[in-house]
């Protein structure tokens, strides 16, 4: 599944593709092990580690990766899920409709003001673009207060901290009412 026409930005154009994971790997391993992308939890990677988890979300019918082009050249990786199914299983009660999404801009030594919520917003786009989405989940990092704040410019609203194996995380939704008014569709 993409945005076969692409999400318009002032920034630019910016579209989705299935993400291929021997193929993208090498990419990837640049932007998961960049300090920049601590949160990702990935610092310590190889490039076949990284193919070898992206080759198993390729496998999970409930674990989707997609490689997010802007103007046609690799620029954020993002995941949605099921969390009825991973990531959030038994941790906050599903409701129909939920999805789960993660995203990555990748690193540059020259980067452009409003890009990453040019970036959120596309991604954002996208999920609500599929009419059974009711509701998008995100459970960063406590501590990462940058993605917080970038949540909440297109809707998101934190709701409490729970404990996953790998992190304290901020829970929080983001109704597509809610998108489409933060960032006035």
């Amino acid at each position: 599944m993409s945005i076969p026409t692409g999400f318009e930005h002032e920034l630019g154009t910016f579209t989705l593709r299935p993400l291929d994971p021997p193929g993208d790997a090498g990419l990837l391993h640049r932007w998961v092990t960049h300090p920049k992308a601590a949160f990702w939890m990935m610092q310590d990677a190889s490039v076949r580690d990284v193919e070898r988890a992206y080759r198993q979300i390729a496998a999970d019918e409930h674990h989707h990766a997609y490689l997010g082009l802007h103007d046609g050249e690799p620029a954020f990786l993002m995941e949605k899920y099921d969390p009825a199914h991973r990531e959030l299983v038994g941790l906050y009660e599903p409701e129909p409709g939920d999805v789960g999404m993660h995203f990555l801009v990748a690193p540059t030594d020259r980067p452009v003001h409003g890009f990453t919520r040019a970036v959120i917003t596309a991604v954002m786009a996208h999920l609500f673009a599929d009419p059974a989405t009711r509701r998008v989940v995100v459970e960063p990092d406590v501590s990462n207060k940058a993605v917080h704040a970038l949540n909440e410019t297109v809707g998101f609203v934190p709701v409490r901290e729970i404990q996953k194996p790998e992190k304290k995380a901020l829970l929080s939704f983001c109704t597509r009412e809610r998108f489409e008014k933060a960032v006035g569709a």
